[in-house]
């Protein structure tokens, strides 16, 4: 099949979706809305900034002067801890309580930086912090799943601009995880191995879709991907979460986490909003099936301006893109690992 110039369906192994593929569609011209480039800060400290060191925050907490990363509870959580399980049912009407806890994680007091624009050791930092937390936060018998992410970008809804992102845990499994789970689990069984070791090792042999690569990790477009330059960062040895790494495992995560967004920001040359998220095992039980993973999905499509949005057809029949996997990767392992602000 020619991927790049004929419409074509593409199936999700690890949800079970597919995706519709729309090469041809790029040729058209566009006349919609286009955001303004997301400047790049360059004060270090704001004080009218509620993540900064020392500064006081909404609800009136103050910050320590921290140094290196810093977590807090969310004051305005989406999530309430040790509530009463509650129940309500009314004919084809279901509702029930749901509890947990909800962190903000500040990855740096420097409030200009963003992870591309840190150091390795400091990535490894926030990396030891978001190891710490879902340890911590998955020994809650209440806690059944540790969701680590980050929205970066106004447009991506984020608040505030300071280097941070967050963890939401609670007592149900999120519907997405729970299809990465079944069709894991559902490998596991019939191959007594990793699905998505199995699906490295094939892009790493096709090389088609593979942007980065080190000792330990590998970063690639999904051959299913459906924002348009999504990616996916993978450990090649099989972990079913982040507490597992050791050392020399976190720092080659670090430096393919920073090499990755530094590549984000260099296509379009400027702070590329996106919403990365770490998948990986339920802390409920032990999940031999489970191979964590670090997605992205940035919005924008064809230049710092122009936004993917998921409206008409998207919204109400199937998630739709208009450049291949192979196209976007391309794309991404061409651009240099320097960041473009940096002389």
């Amino acid at each position: 099949m020619e991927f790049n110039s004929k419409s074509h369906r593409r199936y999700n192994i690890l949800t079970g979706e597919w995706i519709l593929v729309s090469p041809h569609r790029t040729k058209r011209p566009w006349q919609g809305k286009k955001d303004k480039p997301v400047i790049l800060e360059k004060v270090t400290y704001d004080p009218d900034c509620y993540l900064c060191p020392g500064n006081t925050r909404a609800n009136g907490s103050v910050n320590p002067d921290y140094e290196s990363t810093y977590s807090f509870v969310n004051d305005y959580a989406a999530l309430i801890e040790d509530q009463e399980h509650e129940t309500y049912t009314n004919g084809l009407l279901k509702a029930e309580s749901e509890e947990g806890i909800c962190k903000v994680i500040c990855f740096s007091p420097d409030h200009s930086l963003t992870l591309p624009l840190m150091s390795v050791a400091s990535i490894c930092e926030v990396i030891s912090l978001w190891q710490h937390e879902y340890e911590e936060l998955g020994k809650k018998t209440n806690i059944n799943h540790v969701q680590i992410f980050e929205n970066k970008g106004a447009i991506m809804g984020c608040s505030n601009p300071h280097p941070h992102g967050q963890i939401w845990a609670q007592f149900s499994i999120p519907e997405v995880v729970l299809k990465k789970q079944f069709h894991q689990l559902d490998y596991w069984k019939k191959n007594n191995r990793s699905l998505i070791s199995d699906y490295i090792q094939q892009e790493l042999a096709l090389n088609e879709r593979i942007v980065l690569k080190n000792e330990h990790f590998v970063a690639l477009v999904p051959y299913w991907a459906t924002w348009p330059y999504e990616t996916m960062i993978v450990p090649i040895k099989q972990y079913q979460h982040i507490g597992q790494l050791n050392n020399d495992e976190k720092t080659a995560f670090a430096e393919i986490i920073k090499q990755l967004t530094t590549k984000y920001d260099n296509l379009f040359q400027t702070s590329f909003p996106y919403s990365s998220g770490i998948h990986q095992s339920p802390t409920d039980k032990e999940h031999p099936e489970w191979h964590f993973h670090m997605s992205f999905y940035p919005p924008l499509l064809r230049s710092a301006e122009v936004k993917k949005f998921m409206v008409g057809y998207e919204m109400f029949a199937n998630a739709q893109r208009d450049i291949t996997a192979e196209q976007a990767a391309n794309t991404l392992k061409k651009l240099h690992i320097k960041h473009y602000s940096i002389a």
